[in-house]
């Protein structure tokens, strides 16, 4: 990655009204914002109000090239964003929410089915190559920013939990290496699958099924009251993401994707492995220990976390089955 790869992207097309009322305010724009009204006509998971968060969200992290960072407080987009963060909790807490405690959702989550049918498994035993740079190019939105949504959370931790997440993200942020960084191995990785690793360059072909699962951890990160529902997102990644790591390294492997490519996710076989006892045990173990008024905001992140993945995983299994892009717009073919 180079550093003209690292600068601030250029604001996305705007997929509806509330998106193109916030690029709008973002280019100068100053007229009045969408109220509650707007708000609550959009699809809480749609592309219009999945996109006008994101673009919200993307203030606090690199912001945006030719907007002015002082907008990253405007009381008017806080606002905005407010309702329609709002309007995607609600609706996760309609549509997302099960009856479970903290011990069973984990359960839950350690069991590999014999006969998985999700998108590693299908990516292990049908990985061609362009599926592979579809999947790639999706998941960029978050993996060249990977771990920033949960480094909000620490100053609002003590203890054993503030020491098990540091522990965590000290590893996923390179172990003081910058050629460890995470988010510079999916860079690789990218590179490798013939991809454009320029931050925020597949945004607008990105899926609003995609950006929602984004968008929920930066939700999440931004507000001190969640801070045990991210902590439950975070042990969900943790916890699924070494055995599906291993299927996808065998997905790169078998579609000849290159070292890099498969070398992130051997990666995260390894590192996730010891991330999950310590994500259980001192992370969550801590903040229930401190805090065990939180447990079902615990739960919630799980769950939160599970819809959401499901649905992407749903979306782009039911394209690809169909030989069809799961993108909005398919890439260029690879470079030869």
């Amino acid at each position: 990655m180079t550093t003209s790869k690292n600068r601030s992207p250029d604001l996305p097309d705007a997929r509806g009204e509330l998106s193109a009322a916030i690029i709008g305010r973002l280019r100068g724009d100053t007229a009045r914002l969408p109220g509650e009204a707007s708000v609550a006509r959009a699809t809480a998971y749609g592309d219009d109000l999945q996109l006008a968060l994101y673009v919200g969200y993307e203030l606090h992290y690199r912001g945006f090239a030719e907007v002015d960072d002082a907008l990253e407080w405007d009381p008017a987009l806080i606002e905005l964003r407010g309702l329609m963060e709002d309007r995607f909790l609600d609706a996760l807490r309609q549509d997302a929410v099960r009856d479970h405690d903290v011990d069973d959702a984990f359960a839950e989550l350690l069991v590999e089915p014999v006969h998985g049918t999700g998108v590693s498994y299908f990516l292990q035993d049908e990985g061609e190559l362009w599926r592979l740079r579809e999947y790639a190019a999706q998941r960029s939105l978050y993996h060249l920013k990977e771990a920033d949504p949960h480094a909000w959370v620490l100053p609002r931790l003590w203890g054993r939990a503030k020491a098990g997440m540091a522990a965590v993200e000290f590893d996923e942020f390179g172990g003081g290496r910058a050629e460890r960084v995470h988010a510079r191995l999916f860079a690789d990785l990218m590179d490798d699958l013939g991809l454009d690793t320029t931050y925020g360059r597949y945004v607008d072909a990105g899926s609003a099924q995609m950006l929602a699962t984004v968008n929920l951890m930066s939700l999440l990160g931004l507000r001190r009251a969640l801070r045990g529902a991210l902590l439950g997102h975070f042990a969900t990644l943790e916890v699924t993401s070494s055995p599906s790591s291993r299927r996808m390294a065998l997905a790169m492997k078998r579609a000849g994707a290159g070292p890099a490519a498969e070398f992130f996710y051997t990666e995260h076989v390894e590192a996730d492995a010891v991330h999950e006892q310590v994500v259980r045990h001192e992370v969550i173990g801590g903040l229930l220990e401190e805090e065990p008024e939180l447990a079902q905001d615990v739960v919630f992140g799980v769950d939160a976390t599970v819809f959401l993945e499901d649905r992407f995983a749903d979306h782009l299994l039911g394209h690809w089955q169909a030989q069809k892009s799961s993108l909005r717009f398919p890439l260029p073919q690879q470079p030869q």
